[in-house]
């Protein structure tokens, strides 16, 4: 007996950004509104079959389909520095931004 592992895929929107995920991947999203260790259920835009043999395009999402996210943490994103300079004017301005991300853990995709 020959055991067959059945990996699926799925592409999901967050925060108006798609991301291809997997059974227990982990991702990184803009903040979301949601407790530490709640659960987030989205549903997919697609879901097809790691070898490729099938696969569900949604219109715009796949009827029936669930991916559940169990949020792991909120932290804030590395700092980016803007500097800007026009030359021989003496004009010089720096800027800084940090974002607030969350991870999430992928928990099943059905």
């Amino acid at each position: 007996m020959s055991l067959i592992f059945i990996f699926m895929i799925a592409v999901v929107e967050i925060g108006g950004k798609q991301y291809i995920v997997e059974k227990d991947a982990s991702i990184v999203v803009d903040r979301q509104h949601a407790d530490v260790g709640s659960t987030i259920t989205l549903p997919a835009l697609l879901v097809a079959r790691l070898d490729g043999k099938t696969v569900k395009v949604g219109t715009p999402t796949v009827e029936g389909s669930e991916i559940s996210l169990k949020v792991e943490e909120h932290f804030k994103a590395d700092k980016i520095r803007v500097f800007k300079i026009k030359s021989k004017k003496r004009y010089m301005r720096t800027q800084g931004f940090r974002a607030y991300q969350t991870r999430l853990t992928v928990t099943a995709i059905a």
